[in-house]
């Protein structure tokens, strides 16, 4: 699906290559040479699930001090550095590489960088020893309360860039037929889980990021499956609910706002609405210039954050209790808002941040790091 016009998109892509294709292919280089690692290298003897099962708890749940083994507490906004992560840690691994070489490939045309893209795709969908089973039942579990949670499923927000490699690799040709029947039926698997689960309906109707999330997965899923009625209920589900109910009339998030990270969560929510818009828009059905309730569009939250990233520091709200000097960094909606509204002090912006973040709760909520693989 395209956002704007071919030609337009071509020369934002063409603009891209020009300015970053040294970086881009330095992180090429650095993904080439990486062997796959997935779930099952990992275990944790606290996850219901088996080997194959991916596993992850609640960041902001502690130990109860008043016994060591009385459920968790919440502190919100307070990571647990005691928590398993190990295999959020290895598809986050998964998604830098697989869009590193889908960038390479694209600054370079070089197929190499597809070939060992695809030694990773088969390690995590087809291989039957290190495949992960297609669903995340056991995600954002809670010792003493929960196996796993539907909030759980925004840690597969790092297959958006695995799906627009593959989405790349079988243009170009190089998905032999059976591994594409096979990597498309996993996504087709997953995609019935993530409709049909309590924990899938959950995180859909969640009324914040987590609901922005659902649909951004669900739609790039679904375009890469050809699966035309889901991506049709998720255009509706941004025009009728994900944009009039998650947005003031100002253009800002006030459920984001109200949490204890009201600036990173309100540049997550963004750039998780902007990837849908261009994961979804097409010239006769064009997200980007949708309007809510008469005034709400994508271009005004753009607008509304964009001062904040240009100069942080005249932010107005409370500063984020972690991870404060973290962001911003070079955020998807910054390019995609460019490439949409033909906007260079986007572009500007978007170019002198920092490409390449290596902190990990950064990397957690920013799952576009290679803009160029969706233009």
């Amino acid at each position: 699906m395209m956002t704007l016009t071919a030609g337009a998109q071509k020369r934002w892509r063409d603009q891209v290559i020009k300015d970053m294709q040294p970086a881009i292919l330095e992180r090429a280089a650095w993904a080439k040479q990486l062997q796959p690692e997935t779930i099952t290298a990992y275990s944790c003897a606290r996850s219901a699930g088996g080997a194959h099962d991916f596993y992850s708890e609640g960041d902001y749940w502690w130990p109860n001090p008043v016994s060591v083994d009385s459920p968790y507490i919440q502190r919100d906004g307070q990571s647990n550095p005691e928590n398993f992560v190990a295999h959020r840690q290895a598809m986050i691994r998964f998604s830098r590489i697989m869009g590193a070489l889908a960038a390479g490939y694209m600054a370079s045309q070089d197929k190499t960088y597809l070939e060992q893209a695809l030694v990773h795709a088969r390690a995590w969908f087809v291989n039957a020893d290190t495949r992960m089973n297609p669903n995340l039942r056991f995600a954002q579990a809670i010792k003493g309360r929960a196996t796993g949670r539907g909030i759980g499923i925004i840690d597969t927000i790092q297959l958006l860039e695995v799906v627009q490699a593959l989405r790349i690799m079988e243009k170009a040709g190089m998905v032999p037929a059976a591994d594409l029947v096979a990597i498309k039926s996993w996504f087709s698997e997953y995609l019935q889980w993530l409709t049909t689960h309590q924990y899938g309906k959950d995180e859909m109707n969640a009324a914040n990021n987590h609901g922005t999330c659902w649909v951004m997965q669900v739609a790039e899923f679904a375009v890469f499956t050809g699966n035309d009625t889901l991506t049709r209920f998720c255009i509706d589900r941004y025009k009728n609910v994900l944009l009039p109910s998650q947005m003031a009339n100002d253009g800002s998030f006030p459920l984001e706002l109200k949490r204890t990270k009201p600036y990173g969560y309100s540049l997550f929510n963004l750039d998780a609405m902007t990837t849908l818009c261009q994961i979804l828009s097409t010239p006769k059905d064009n997200l980007w210039k949708f309007t809510a309730d008469k005034v709400k569009t994508i271009s005004k939250g753009i607008s509304w954050m964009y001062p904040y990233v240009k100069d942080k520091s005249s932010w107005p709200f409370a500063h984020d209790v972690m991870y404060w000097d973290n962001w911003p960094v070079a955020q998807p909606f910054l390019i995609f808002g460019a490439a949409a509204y033909n906007n260079n002090d986007y572009y500007k912006t978007w170019l002198r941040l920092d490409h390449d973040p290596q902190v990990e709760e950064v990397l957690r909520n920013m799952p576009v790091r290679n803009p160029l693989i969706w233009l």
